[in-house]
């Protein structure tokens, strides 16, 4: 698998350690009507608009050609480019890996390796 077919997921650890099976996604996530995921590329941006202060995070991998046609692209008005957007649950057979996002000495976040 490349690794521009991984996309990526942050959630809490308490929440993402309370899922068994698919993944359902957020209360935002489920107010909004799909899951909010993010590029590599992406990632650091998203952490320092949303996840700011906070800790005990995972990243989570998906593989996006697994998602099929629940997976949109979708343009961020805020942001002003497309972001992968999940109409569904996140299956369990999509995941490919969570792991730990840690913060530097300075607090700031640092992620983990993404292949």
């Amino acid at each position: 698998m490349a690794k521009s077919d991984l996309i990526f997921k942050i959630v809490p650890r308490a929440e993402w350690e309370a899922e068994s099976g698919d993944y359902h996604g957020s209360a935002h996530d489920r107010a909004d009507g799909f899951l909010h995921f993010s590029t590599a590329a992406q990632l650091p941006e998203t952490l320092r608009l949303y996840y700011a202060g906070q800790d005990a995070l995972m990243l989570v991998a998906a593989d996006a050609k697994a998602l099929g046609t629940a997976l949109k692209w979708e343009r961020s008005a805020a942001r002003g480019e497309d972001f992968p957007h999940l109409y569904g649950t996140l299956p369990c057979d999509a995941i490919k890996w969570a792991r730990p996002i840690t913060k530097d000495a300075d607090g700031s976040f640092a992620l983990p390796a993404l292949i």
